[in-house]
């Protein structure tokens, strides 16, 4: 009896352990450094930007999806997920109809003002705010963790990586080359240094020529640009066609991107989303600046 008696304290040390081990079964820590908490791996995901919804499937679980935003249409089976809103503005309530146990959030693209909401519904929130090329393979395993897909989410994570040192091998160079990177044409718009996109141009021998700009897609002056004179300019656009304004710097002949014959298109969810196609995107990027004399 006194034996049994001295292991009791030891029993319920153990059955402690045990039961907080059970209650942060799984965690990760999200874009923000929030530790996300899941007693048991997410069946029912809500994503609240297109390129959540696209990371999900490439950690393989787009199964499990059950709520996405518009514009969602990458890869073909993320049409078919359900629609709660756009990623400026979805419903809490459309979200709570999908019953979800864990909702993915853009940190500056949706209003983090309902994260409190959401969370004291008990619903699991992880933020995902990609600024680095790092920060792709980070989430596609964080989402593999949350979902229990790791073996799928580790694949991708190493194909991204791989594809990513391949990349910087073949196109590292000494002379960097000024790059604008317009969003749009009216008002002129281009990414800072704060965008993933500078790390795409780094990747491919260049320099984000409005590095140094303080908000994240600032609105640019024609003066600014033309005094920084790019050596290329690079446009994004709303689609797959290449558009008809990049042609309008043709104007300009004394910029060296225009003398460069330096005018490129890139199709901008290939460089704009921060997903696996973004490597697509950065080795088109890198072909076209390598078409420059060194």
């Amino acid at each position: 009896m006194k034996i049994l008696k001295r292991f009791i304290p030891f029993l319920a040390l153990l059955t402690c352990y045990h039961c907080n081990a059970l209650a942060t079964a799984i965690e990760v820590s999200d874009s923000t450094g929030r530790k996300v908490q899941l007693k048991q791996a997410a069946e029912r995901i809500v994503a609240l930007s297109p390129h959540s919804v696209e990371n999900v499937f490439s950690a393989g679980a787009g199964a499990k999806l059950v709520g996405a935003v518009s514009y969602s249409d990458y890869p073909e089976a993320a049409r078919n997920v359900p629609r709660v809103g756009s990623y400026q503005s979805w419903s809490i309530e459309s979200i709570i109809a999908q019953q979800p146990d864990l909702v993915l959030m853009w940190g500056s693209g949706n209003s983090l003002e309902s994260l409190p909401a959401l969370e004291r519904l008990g619903i699991t929130v992880y933020i995902s705010e990609l600024r680095t090329l790092q920060d792709i393979p980070r989430t596609l395993r964080a989402i593999g963790t949350l979902a229990d897909t790791v073996e799928a989410s580790e694949r991708s994570a190493q194909e991204f990586e791989q594809t990513l040192a391949s990349l910087k091998s073949t196109y590292r160079r000494q002379h960097q080359l000024k790059v604008f990177y317009q969003v749009w044409n009216s008002p002129l718009q281009t990414l800072s240094g704060e965008h993933m996109i500078s790390d795409v141009i780094a990747l491919c021998g260049g320099q984000n020529l409005f590095f140094d700009a303080a908000q994240l897609a600032p609105r640019v002056s024609l003066e600014s640009v033309l005094e920084r004179n790019p050596d290329v300019i690079v446009a994004s656009g709303m689609d797959a066609a290449r558009p008809e304004w990049l042609d309008e710097w043709r104007a300009y002949p004394s910029i060296e991107a225009v003398k460069n014959e330096a005018l490129f298109f890139i199709h901008p969810d290939l460089l704009q989303r921060p997903t696996m196609r973004l490597l697509q995107g950065a080795q088109q990027l890198c072909e076209q600046l390598a078409t420059l004399a060194q």
